[in-house]
């Protein structure tokens, strides 16, 4: 197995790819470009918050009141204006109302061509270094990484099955394959803060899993503690719920590993201290 560590970007997670590529291309476009506004789990509004102020462009991030708090204090720290909402669905509601509002521009977290682009560097990234890949799997929650990396897989490799994980509380991905169309589900709590919430209607994610991604498993709470223990046990790293979902289902024996080689992609790590000294401390 190989892990690709996105854990060690500048924001501590895949995100900042996709932000940058977003203000770069908007900083290239004749005239100023307008204030930015996001909605975020937490990863995405961080990232886009240390892009936006290295540019000089005025950004509003629209986060649940529950989002870890490293992950609001490194925003906050940035100096851009952040926004608490009850949970995901309300702030990504909020921040397109707030963008029709006020003349600002919505960045999406995962549907923006543009962040699904920069996510695709992740893929690209892996097959550079690993051509006879079986498998990359990959974190799943509005499915901006996964389209990305399938997208650059497609192109490449067509033989490297791109699969994709959810956590068993929050199964847009799944629920909606199985109706054929998005559908609204019910979210839980999850140890995977960043993958938690609705899909937009409007993603044009969906499509691209649809076409591109070979299939998605889902593990549960425990399977994500048991991965984030053995992330650091093991290879003394520390990556988030989120971002363990995928060595969580290999070590679940939701993708069949033996034989074959396959990249993980460890998205993220920032958890909260106390969340990670309590994940460390339970037993299995």
């Amino acid at each position: 197995m190989l892990l690709k560590l996105e854990t060690l970007q500048p924001t501590f997670s895949y995100k900042v790819r996709g932000a940058l590529n977003v203000v770069e291309r908007l900083k290239a476009a004749p005239g100023p470009p307008a204030p930015l506004v996001t909605a975020s789990a937490g990863n995405h509004g961080r990232a886009l918050a240390y892009a936006a102020t290295a540019a000089g462009i005025p950004l509003t991030v629209y986060v649940p009141e529950s989002a870890p708090r490293s992950k609001l204090d490194a925003i906050l720290a940035l100096g851009v204006d952040l926004k608490p909402c009850r949970d995901y669905d309300s702030a990504e509601r909020e921040a397109k109302q707030h963008a029709a509002r006020e003349g600002a521009t919505y960045i999406s977290p995962y549907s923006h061509p543009d962040v699904i682009a920069g996510a695709g560097t992740v893929g690209l990234e892996i097959l550079a270094d690993a051509m006879d890949l079986d498998a990359i799997v990959v974190p799943v929650g509005g499915g901006g990484l996964v389209s990305g990396i399938a997208l650059a897989a497609a192109a490449i490799t067509p033989s490297t099955r791109v699969i994709g994980v959810e956590v068993e509380a929050s199964q847009p991905f799944t629920r909606s394959l199985a109706a054929g169309h998005i559908v609204a589900i019910d979210v839980s709590a999850t140890l995977a803060d960043g993958l938690a919430g609705n899909l937009d209607p409007d993603t044009a994610t969906f499509d691209i899993v649809q076409r591109h991604v070979r299939g998605i498993v889902t593990v549960g709470e425990s399977d994500l503690r048991a991965a984030m223990q053995g992330i650091v046990e093991r290879e003394r790293l520390v990556a988030e719920g989120a971002g363990a979902v995928g060595v969580a289902a290999l070590l679940a024996g939701k993708i069949r590993s033996s034989g074959r080689r396959v990249a993980v992609v460890l998205s993220g790590a920032n958890v909260d201290t106390e969340v990670l000294r309590v994940v460390l401390s339970s037993e299995f």
